[in-house]
């Protein structure tokens, strides 16, 4: 009897401890998943050689809030902005001509799809509207209180009525995080 009530013990302690993660799909796959059930998109623009891109991976996209409030009100999209993908989006393919495979661990050229976005620094998280239409590019790592002020922006829809800067700062300076950092 208590061998089995440590077994149940120890098996709900170690399925609760299972990582989260965020359910990252593809850009086409993302559009498709929006017109069975509309999402904005964020898209998360990386390199694998950009020390700020691992630390996003790490503290912020590994916090359980913003795992969570992702994978419930966003399609979420991981992409190598200098990788070799061929993208369709929007009737256009978007490809990295200039990809250099001896360099895939290293900088390498900018991918069409990265410059469509106006990707100019990493990372950078685009979001999409919920017809993956273009909204705006984030550019920088942000810790996930910071990332939580954009999320909510964009889906509650709150970035349709801030027409200036000092809207969004006025916005900004009122905003009150509920994530854990």
């Amino acid at each position: 009897m208590l061998r089995s009530i440590l077994f149940i013990g120890l098996l709900w302690f170690s399925s609760s401890c299972i990582a989260q993660e965020i359910n990252w799909v593809s850009l086409e796959k993302a559009v498709e998943l929006q017109k069975k059930q509309p999402k904005k998109i964020i898209m998360d623009m990386y390199t694998v050689w950009c020390g700020p891109c691992k630390l996003l991976d790490k503290n912020t996209f590994g916090n359980s809030d913003v795992i969570n409030y992702i994978n419930k009100h966003f399609y979420a999209v991981k992409f190598n902005a200098e990788g070799n993908e061929t993208v369709n989006f929007k009737g256009n393919v978007f490809t990295n001509p200039n990809y250099d495979s001896n360099r895939a661990k290293s900088r390498n050229s900018q991918h069409q799809l990265s410059s469509f976005f106006r990707v100019t620094g990493y990372p950078t998280m685009v979001f999409l509207d919920e017809n993956a239409d273009f909204i705006t590019p984030i550019v920088g790592y942000r810790n996930p209180q910071q990332l939580e002020l954009y999320l909510k922006l964009f889906n509650s829809n709150d970035y349709k009525s801030l027409t200036t800067q000092e809207q969004f700062k006025a916005y900004s300076d009122n905003f009150k995080p509920t994530f854990n950092n």
